[in-house]
């Protein structure tokens, strides 16, 4: 069994999905392994990860709709707002997905979806460089 680390940067322009599918996949193919088990990890707090329909643009926008109404921009429901309205609905947003992803790495390639790709959900409306974590396990 060998192992690989490496770190990916994602620059966000505010609130949104952002994939970077392609930038995961070169990775993996560098790493010259068959099989095994990819896991990212968001460093952050308000931010997470999704895999998620690449196909159809409205999808991504629905989503931000949904978590835009499930946990709102409204002072007056939340104690936390240190960094601004965005703050609090941020952190709600991110424990109600996921900061970590596992995907199967199967004769060398993502086994992916033919229509999932790999987000960065990023919460807050000011841009942001944030942090991806991966750790490749295999043969």
């Amino acid at each position: 069994m060998r192992q690989a680390t490496g770190t990916i940067e994602i620059a966000s322009a505010g609130a949104g999905l952002y994939e970077f599918t392609h930038e995961v996949s070169r990775w993996v193919a560098n790493q010259d392994m068959a099989n095994g088990l990819l896991t990212l990890f968001c460093r952050h707090t308000s931010a997470s990860l999704l895999i998620q329909e690449n196909a159809a643009p409205e999808v991504q926008d629905d989503i931000l709709a949904f978590f835009s109404r499930l946990a709102p921009e409204d002072r007056s429901l939340y104690a936390h707002d240190d960094e601004g309205p965005d703050d609090m609905p941020a952190h709600l947003k991110t424990a109600l997905t996921q900061v970590s992803l596992g995907i199967p790495l199967v004769q060398g390639r993502l086994a992916l979806g033919t229509w999932q790709g790999i987000y960065l959900f990023e919460h807050r409306r000011h841009a942001h460089r944030r942090s991806v974590v991966m750790h490749l396990i295999g043969e």
